[in-house]
């Protein structure tokens, strides 16, 4: 298994698997997205390749605004994570996951930070068995005006 920083070419293989994570998008927005966020400095993309072919992804950024339970700035932020199913529990998730501090450490980050719905207890178990602390818990509301 090899874990390596997406380039610009290799959005679609990042969209195929974020797909399956954010299906309210499309594939073709996701693409697009995937080949903007590749390029800025701000962000990246990892993704586990296997036999040449994307069977996981990360994407992680700076975020410069107030992260619910930090103290520094900027700080990493995890923006999403997947692995195929039929390559969990290998420790590719882990593995992702290390890219993405080490990117977050090198561009001067003291902390690395994530969130999940609610409702999700396998990103809640995910990331409490990667180190993270739970910060906050809250429910968030709209409505038309």
């Amino acid at each position: 298994m090899i874990i390596k920083k997406a380039a610009r070419e290799e959005a679609a293989a990042a969209a195929g698997l974020a797909i399956q994570m954010w299906e309210e998008n499309t594939l073709e927005e996701l693409t697009e997205e995937f080949a903007e966020y590749i390029q800025r400095k701000d962000c990246a993309v990892f993704l586990a390749m296997s036999e040449n072919r994307a069977v996981g992804f990360a994407q992680c950024g700076l975020r410069h605004d107030y992260v619910e339970g930090t103290d520094s700035s900027p700080v990493g932020y995890l923006e999403g994570i997947l692995v195929e199913e039929a390559y969990r529990k290998r420790g590719i998730a882990k593995e992702l996951l290390k890219a993405c501090e080490n990117w977050a450490r090198a561009r001067g980050c003291e902390e690395f930070a994530s969130d999940c719905e609610l409702t999700n207890e396998v990103s809640l178990a995910f990331h409490l068995n990667m180190g993270f602390e739970e910060a906050n818990r809250i429910i968030c509301f709209t409505k038309k005006l």
